[in-house]
């Protein structure tokens, strides 16, 4: 499912985006899978062959580009019970005739919490501006990584909804 920028697109307030995040909803031993397809492609990979293992596993992700576009495309492993909920919740959008599969505005809201950052935060709140979502959902699962992780995701949950 895409994530990351190009959902903010599709939810939120536009803004420029310089890549693509698609979550696989695999684990990072299986990244040879993904390496064999792209063999068969023009796509190239962005670290050296002989680090991505290292680098997949290290990381979770395996960035590779487009060469004619220039775009950049971050495939993201993850194989986590709440990864394998919002694949199968991921909504079909239809872009020039082939169906996408985008993150729910829930689970883009729950990513942009999770990781945190500035840009992310003020993506959550365009998102939440433009959306009716289930508040429920997103809670459910910020408690969770919160007792996990030790973590305060609640509290800005809380924040973007008072903005």
């Amino acid at each position: 499912m895409v994530i990351g920028g190009q959902a903010v697109l599709l939810y939120g307030e536009p803004r420029q985006t310089r890549d693509i995040d698609i979550t696989l909803g695999i684990d990072f031993d299986q990244s040879d899978r993904i390496t064999d397809i792209l063999q068969e492609t023009n796509f190239e990979l962005l670290i050296k062959e002989s680090e991505e293992k290292e680098f997949v596993r290290r990381t979770r992700v395996l960035p590779i580009l487009e060469p004619e576009s220039g775009i950049r495309i971050d495939f993201i492993f993850s194989f986590t019970p709440y990864e394998r909920q919002a694949i199968d919740r991921a909504e079909h959008i239809d872009i020039d005739d082939v169906q996408v599969r985008f993150a729910t505005v829930e689970d883009v809201i729950i990513h942009k919490i999770f990781s945190g950052r500035p840009r992310d935060i003020e993506d959550a709140r365009s998102i939440r501006r433009k959306n009716e979502f289930d508040e429920t959902y997103v809670r459910q699962w910020l408690q969770t990584f919160e007792q996990s992780l030790q973590k305060d995701f609640l509290s800005i949950f809380e924040s973007i909804l008072e903005s």
